[in-house]
């Protein structure tokens, strides 16, 4: 599994433009990646579709180094 922050940078994207194609603040992005808030489903769908990935392969808890 992969870290939502992983994620996007293997999608090429920085923080605002994978929070405008998931359709939140790059606050809120910040906040998951980081571990401090959690998308809802409707959220976690659009996240499988932006970075082209399953919710089995995506690690919501950060690296304690990040």
């Amino acid at each position: 599994a992969m870290t939502l922050k992983a994620l996007r940078v293997n999608a090429g994207l920085d923080q605002k433009a994978a929070a405008d194609r998931i359709g939140v603040t790059p606050e809120t992005l910040s906040n998951w990646e980081r571990g401090k808030s959690f998308p809802n489903v409707p959220q976690i769908s659009k996240i499988e579709e932006v970075y082209d990935t399953t919710y089995a392969d995506i690690n919501f808890l950060p690296q304690m180094s990040d």
